[in-house]
């Protein structure tokens, strides 16, 4: 009895996996695996003057010069329109190397404070002139 209520339970584990994996996702075209990351909008491309008025967290794309470091993490951005504080975590360089003669493009967020403006940056790279 006891063998027979064993078999009855791994046939049932059995046919339970069987079951999860045909449990739904889309498989038409265009499917494919992705290895992780951010897939939605990237924000567009703005200014330095027009990502000063824009809300908290709003996704923003500069680009322009890194002119000097200001502390840790914090760097000073400059474009055509005037400078803004960017904060860049030593992760998010990813070996790009660049110096204040180099043209970069970042992608990040507007972080507003009560008195203050800065990009959390999130990825940059380094554009030709």
């Amino acid at each position: 009895m006891k063998k027979r209520a064993t078999l009855i339970a791994l046939l049932a584990l059995g046919c339970t996996s069987v079951f999860a994996a045909n449990t739904g996702g889309f498989t038409g075209p265009n499917t494919h695996q992705q290895n992780g990351g951010f897939t939605g909008p990237t924000g567009s491309l703005t200014t330095v003057q027009s990502a000063k008025s824009l809300r908290d967290d709003t996704w923003v794309t500069l680009r322009g010069n890194i002119i000097e470091r200001i502390s840790d993490d914090t760097y000073l951005f400059k474009d055509a329109t005037g400078t803004i504080n960017i904060d860049i975590n030593s992760k998010r360089w990813n070996g790009v190397t660049v110096g204040p003669q180099d043209s970069v493009e970042i992608v990040g967020e507007v972080d507003k404070d009560w008195n203050s403006v800065e990009i959390d940056v999130k990825e940059i790279s380094k554009v030709a002139q």
